[in-house]
């Protein structure tokens, strides 16, 4: 079990009391396994620091507007694919599958694809798996991160560590411009804008899934968002 994967999910859920006392077990776990390289782990700290000593409301309110009210920030992986609504839920389907069959069953309250769902799910692989694994969606993580540096937001560190465990560097990402989250229409237009890759692989890599189905569209994106309301 890598514990490094499962730290970076916490930092990476809905911030909660019990996210802030935990802050000092995650810091010392990320210390301890030594998975991450020095700098990625000392460009957490700010990270840290902020969920551990913030007014839990603002933390939470600066959550909400990052990944809830911006369609380009999205943690649900599929989300950043264009696509028909079908192919969306087959994905989720063949993602679920892999789950179960490696023992995992999602709770019902968030889709398979949310991504610190899919790094408790990585900390319980091989190493060697996980990595594979995580090196699918390596493109969608460094948009992430880059457009999460442009608004000089701590959690781009989450994500360039998530890079790091990959051992790849991703091709430069152009961040856009910074979408209005009440800007409907734009946002619309720079979600067809993203072409990405990710899947647990090929038959015979590792992982006993074929390739998943990647193309979505996420036209039912609001009714989730208020399904997931904490």
């Amino acid at each position: 079990m890598a514990l490094t994967y499962r730290a970076l999910a916490a930092l990476l859920n809905y911030p909660t009391t019990e996210l802030q006392q935990a802050v000092p077990e995650i810091a010392a776990t990320l210390q301890t396994e030594a998975m991450l390289p020095p700098p990625a782990l000392a460009a957490l700290r700010p990270l840290l620091d902020r969920l551990a000593g913030e007014d839990i409301y603002e933390a939470q309110e600066r959550y909400h507007m990052l990944f809830d009210r911006s369609r380009t920030l999205s943690l649900h992986l599929f989300e950043h694919i264009h696509g028909e609504s079908r192919d969306r839920g087959q994905a989720m389907v063949d993602l679920l599958t892999l789950y179960q069959e490696n023992g995992v069953t999602p709770g019902s309250d968030e889709l398979p694809d949310f991504l610190p769902l899919f790094l408790e799910f990585l900390s319980l692989r091989p190493v060697t798996e996980a990595q594979a694994l995580l090196r699918e969606p390596a493109g969608i993580l460094a948009a992430i991160a880059v457009r999460l540096q442009a608004r000089d937001a701590p959690y781009a560190a989450a994500f360039q560590a998530l890079l790091a465990l990959t051992d790849e560097a991703p091709a430069a990402v152009d961040p856009g411009e910074a979408e209005d989250p009440n800007d409907l229409a734009a946002l619309d237009a720079a979600w067809e804008e993203a072409t990405v890759r990710f899947g647990p692989g090929e038959p015979g890599d590792g992982c006993s899934t074929a390739r998943l189905s990647l193309r979505l569209r996420a036209d039912q994106r609001d009714a989730r968002r208020q399904e997931n309301v904490r």
